[in-house]
């Protein structure tokens, strides 16, 4: 697994840069006279630079540790069941963020997120698998009421406009 740590902490290295790039070039309000601690990019800023020396420390780690079966073990643990799984969530969670979101009406991307989700998991990728058709109403019923249930609850509760 050590190059698997080698590839994670390039990856947060990456990540932390553009994060911290984007924090920094955000609006810092000076003509509201904003004090320069609550600017909207302090955080981000700050939690980049975090990643940035966790990455830093798993890549020098990693670069450090002998790797026994190298490239072949990690080409192993990428096609077990588990990875696939965790493929399988990143790619659903990635497309609900940066192409649903934004795309359609909030409580339609979520409600497509919940019952791709639902299928994706319990027919496709679940041992046994559960027929399709026999998932289809659950997992439809169940994004009806996750959608409109957390659109209700940010919009109502904590007042949050939402995309």
């Amino acid at each position: 697994m050590i190059k698997a740590d080698l590839l994670a902490g390039l990856f947060f290295l990456v990540l932390a840069a553009a994060t911290f790039f984007s924090a920094w070039t955000m609006d810092r309000l000076e003509a509201r006279r904003i004090n320069p601690l609550t600017v909207p990019g302090l955080v981000p800023g700050l939690l980049a630079l975090a990643l940035f020396v966790c990455g830093l420390v798993l890549t020098i780690r990693s670069l450090r540790t002998a790797a026994p079966g190298g490239w072949t073990d990690l080409g192993q643990a990428v096609t077990t069941s588990a990875a696939r799984r965790a493929g399988a969530v990143l790619v659903l969670t990635l497309t609900y963020a940066l192409l649903l979101v934004g795309l359609l009406p909030f409580w339609l991307s979520t409600g497509i997120f919940v019952f791709a989700f639902i299928l994706t998991f319990e027919t496709w990728l679940s041992t046994p698998r559960r027929p399709l058709l026999a998932t289809m109403p659950w997992a439809l019923g169940l994004a009806v009421v996750t959608a409109t249930v957390v659109t209700l609850v940010f919009e109502r509760l904590f007042l949050v406009r939402l995309p």
